[in-house]
């Protein structure tokens, strides 16, 4: 194994990382505008009505892309790592 390919593998790692966190990213920023409008708007500054809306909104979107997340991670372990483990 080479110092290119670890780089490689380093790099692709990196990248899937990106991507599974991007839609729960995503979704935090979303939500976090939205209810930042809304306590502008309204003038309810309530520490909880941050909270309680943005986690529940990031545990629906965990639940929606669990599969893509899997998938992801699995792919890149089975294509790239595990060939290269057993010598491939």
């Amino acid at each position: 194994m080479t110092t290119d390919l670890i780089y490689d593998f380093l790099r692709q790692a990196l990248w899937i990382a990106v991507k599974i966190s991007a839609p729960l990213l995503i979704v935090a920023l979303v939500a976090g505008v939205v209810i930042g409008l809304f306590q502008a708007l309204t003038s309810v500054q309530e520490m909880t009505l941050t909270f309680v809306p943005k986690v529940a909104a990031m545990l629906i979107m965990f639940w929606v892309s669990m599969s893509f997340m899997t998938a992801t991670l699995v792919g890149f372990f089975q294509n790239q790592i595990i060939p290269q483990i057993s010598g491939g």
